[in-house]
């Protein structure tokens, strides 16, 4: 009997090892950094920060000189073509067969100062015309270089200059933000399989003590202690404490699958999350808080960003509404012949000098209205800028005052479930021995029920206003640092 026992026992111990084993103990710290390494929301941040390197990096391919092969291999054409016969003084059709090929290199190098192009190319093209009189033809441009310009006073090279690195400075804080999105996102997460687990405890808690009372009630109804009202009470009470529980753990099973989706993690995975702690110590400064912002959150680089192309669009709208005109300069060698050896000897010289203005006369006023829409654009935006700047900063100390007072309220949260549970123990006891009844008993424990809820709420929102303020500011301010990120490791995957 005894060794039936201790198997028994033992086999139940195993038991236990093994469905501790299959739980992940989780803290919100590794759900973050789980998060933040293979969750569907990680991968699409990647991606969008890839998408906006490689743009900055076309800006910047387009600012250095670019080389161009273009060939035409061969060129066939077989066609009845309309001809002017000189001896009969009259247009005829008649059939023609040729044969072209052409190979062209070209150099080219934007100007970045004037808006301009400097340009240097080398062709060679040959014509050959087939049928009874083959004759062959060659043209060569050893060598010519060349600039092209507008000169109506917008030059766009100067404009990408300053807009497009300012687009890649925001897209890298734009993806560090993301990531504290990303927190945020996790942290609702955690706390809602936290909510569902205490939830479950708080269930089976209850139906225990509700069995044991009404087991308890049945008994002392028999000698006439508990009224047959009290003892329905405490019958009600188990029955709702049974479909409470099935309810806690649906709940439950919905948060993990909901955690488990987010973290990619297989759905059979039983994650079992850990309160975390807070630091009560942690108080931040609002005016500190609110620099940091100015510094490192994308919407300000946006907000200059937004100026800086409506002053453009002006720019751009004020040259159009004077003259243009358009400036082509180029300087070569080329040569032809019937023979191909022929074609790069005694090269003569190509000059092309070309100057062209377009004076606006009569239009109605429609570049004029440009201008003045452009302006008016200009300014409707600084004055929106400049709202939501105020809005910003009020944002940032309404959520450090927030998150200030969240350390108050979580000691005191946790002051009162420790209360609220030893209070419940003694009301529990003293109606065990007959010292109270079960309203005074019901009372208590509806009471350590809300204390147990309200100090995870407060928990709750203790980290997300600090990650809300991480996500505004992109400072740690538990560690004293400017968050960052190792962009290079982001290319290179």
């Amino acid at each position: 009997m005894k060794k039936s026992i201790i198997s028994v026992i033992i086999c139940f111990l195993f038991l236990n090892q093994i469905n501790a084993q299959d739980k992940q103990f989780l803290t919100l710290e590794n759900v973050i950094e789980i998060a933040s390494q293979q969750s569907l929301d990680a991968f699409l941040n990647e991606n969008m920060y890839r998408a906006n390197y490689w743009q900055f990096r076309y800006f910047k391919a387009d600012r250095l000189p670019s080389l161009t092969l273009d060939a035409t291999a061969f060129d066939y054409n077989r066609s009845m073509q309309k001809v002017y016969n000189y001896d009969e003084n009259r247009d005829e059709y008649i059939e023609r067969e040729d044969f072209n090929s052409n190979l062209s290199l070209q150099l080219n190098q934007n100007v970045g100062l004037t808006g301009g192009q400097i340009f240097a190319r080398s062709e060679l093209n040959i014509s050959q015309k087939l049928g009874d009189d083959k004759v062959s033809s060659f043209s060569s441009t050893p060598f010519s270089i060349g600039y092209s310009q507008d000169i109506n006073g917008y030059n766009r090279l100067k404009w990408l200059s300053k807009i497009e690195p300012l687009k890649f400075e925001k897209a890298k804080k734009q993806f560090i933000q993301a990531k504290e999105n990303l927190a945020i996102k996790a942290t609702r997460l955690f706390f809602d399989l936290v909510d569902a687990q205490i939830e479950v405890n708080i269930t089976e808690t209850n139906l225990a003590n509700a069995d044991t009372l009404f087991t308890i009630g049945k008994g002392r109804f028999q000698v006439g202690t508990v009224t047959q009202d009290e003892l329905l009470n405490l019958e009600l009470r188990f029955m709702n404490s049974t479909l409470a529980l099935t309810r806690a753990n649906l709940g439950l099973e919905r948060a993990k699958a909901r955690l488990n989706s987010f973290l990619s993690f297989e759905k059979e995975t039983n994650v079992e999350c850990i309160v975390p702690s807070y630091s009560p110590d942690l108080q931040i400064n609002s005016s500190f808080a609110l620099k940091q912002a100015l510094i490192n959150n994308p919407e300000i680089l946006n907000q200059q960003q937004q100026l800086l192309e409506e002053e453009q669009k002006v720019n751009r709208a004020k040259s159009e509404n004077g003259v243009n005109g358009t400036l082509f300069a180029l300087y070569g060698l080329n040569q032809n012949s019937n023979e191909f050896n022929d074609v790069y000897q005694n090269p003569l010289g190509r000059q092309r000098l070309r100057a062209g203005v377009s004076v606006p006369i009569l239009d109605w006023g429609r570049r004029k209205g440009q201008l003045a829409m452009a302006k008016s654009n200009q300014e409707v935006l600084r004055i929106s800028i400049n709202q939501e700047k105020i809005d910003f900063e009020q944002n940032i100390v309404m959520n450090v005052m927030e998150f200030n007072l969240q350390g108050n309220q979580v000691l005191n949260t946790s002051k009162a479930d420790t209360i609220g549970q030893l209070q419940y123990d003694v009301t529990q006891q003293r109606f065990l021995i007959g010292k109270i009844d079960v309203t005074k008993l019901n009372l208590a424990r509806n009471d350590r029920e809300q204390a147990r809820r309200a100090y995870i709420m407060s928990l709750r929102s203790y980290w997300n206003y600090y990650f809300t303020l991480r996500r505004l500011t992109l400072y740690d301010f538990e560690n004293g640092v400017t968050l960052s990120e190792d962009f290079d490791r982001i290319i290179n995957n």
